[in-house]
């Protein structure tokens, strides 16, 4: 029976609010394709990040709803609470299955936190991607879209081992949250670059902060308290860098330090600019977003799914050339910074 349209309107505006934890949302009336899917044709997408309020993943989220608007898909965005919300991103994934969703977008918070509800959505014919960080196994998902975080944070140490001189190195490690597959990526990627063991001496100290500003300062903080000779300070995101970045500023260390992070947004690369930080490692989570969404689209048209890993990429800022380490400049980093590369 045909809908009368403003009730169709109606129904609409309450589908694109449907949940407390939902944020801003691509939500079109168009319909995309017009083939056999479980929401009568059009291709039906939700996108759960680790956090709402995160820039990186409010990048994310409107690169998404630029997609699908784009597209005439309908986009769910949810979120945790924090990074390293796993029953948050577990509730969303039920909510959206509740929705009738064709695809759901996730950016996992930790790689094991949500594979059960994944594992179900599956099971409902519902293609799940991962974006940004991988889950454990990498096959509980049809396919991936993120950076090689073993990559970048390997760049990252690259970098910070060839500014850092040729004395005695002393290393401050700012992690995130244990247990996620980003962490323990880059971790082990900037260990490498930097030519250092797990237990190696020259690491004075390391702590994990869910990648949250206020515990990355605490954290450098104590860090500092036992021991301020750093010589160089690890930063997992930029939320840890710009936590440590204060630590270390107000004890006049800032700039006595080789400095990195990895994320590249504008603030990062201005702070790379102002001479801040020595390195930080660009990431394109708009193209991740988009990738994501066209492969939604494809699915509610054809079927068709993508498979494995598909790296995004990543580009070091920084202002000071180095041999060996190839590097982009702040002012191709304004340009660039968390874009659709």
């Amino acid at each position: 029976m045909r809908v009368p349209r403003k009730r169709s309107v109606r129904v609409l505006a309450a589908g694109c609010a449907f949940l407390i934890l939902a944020t801003a949302s691509g939500c079109t009336s168009k319909r995309y394709w017009g083939g056999n899917t479980s929401s009568g044709g059009q291709a039906t997408i939700g996108l759960v990040t680790k956090t709402e309020s995160n820039p990186y993943f409010v990048a994310m989220r409107k690169a998404a709803e630029a997609e699908a608007n784009k597209l005439g898909a309908r986009l769910y965005a949810l979120a945790g609470k924090f990074d390293g919300d796993n029953e948050g991103q577990v509730t969303a994934i039920e909510n959206l299955m509740q929705r009738g969703v064709n695809t759901i977008l996730i950016t996992p918070s930790t790689a094991t936190g949500a594979v059960g509800a994944i594992r179900e959505a599956r099971k409902r014919g519902i293609m799940v991607l991962a974006l940004d960080s991988e889950t454990e196994p990498k096959t509980a998902v049809d396919a991936t879209f993120a950076t090689d975080n073993y990559k970048a944070g390997q760049k990252q140490g690259q970098y910070l081992r060839a500014t850092a001189g040729d004395g005695q190195q002393k290393v401050l490690m700012i992690d995130g949250t244990d247990g996620s597959s980003v962490n323990t990526q880059r971790r082990t990627g900037f260990l490498n670059g930097f030519g250092i063991a797990e237990n190696s001496p020259a690491i004075l100290g390391h702590q994990s902060t869910n990648g949250d500003q206020n515990k990355a300062q605490q954290a450098t903080e104590n860090l500092l308290q036992r021991d301020d000779s750093a010589t160089v300070v690890y930063n997992m995101n930029e939320a840890n860098a710009r936590g440590s970045a204060a630590a270390l500023t107000s004890r006049g260390l800032l700039k006595k330090v080789s400095f990195g992070t990895i994320d590249g947004g504008c603030s990062g690369v201005a702070q790379v600019a102002a001479g801040g930080y020595n390195v930080d490692v660009m990431q394109f989570p708009a193209k991740m977003a988009r990738l994501g969404v066209d492969a939604g689209a494809e699915f509610a048209h054809s079927g068709k799914k993508p498979s494995g890993f598909h790296d995004t990429g990543s580009e070091p800022i920084a202002e000071q050339p180095v041999p060996g380490v190839p590097t982009k400049d702040p002012a191709w980093g304004k340009q660039h910074c968390w874009s659709d590369k």
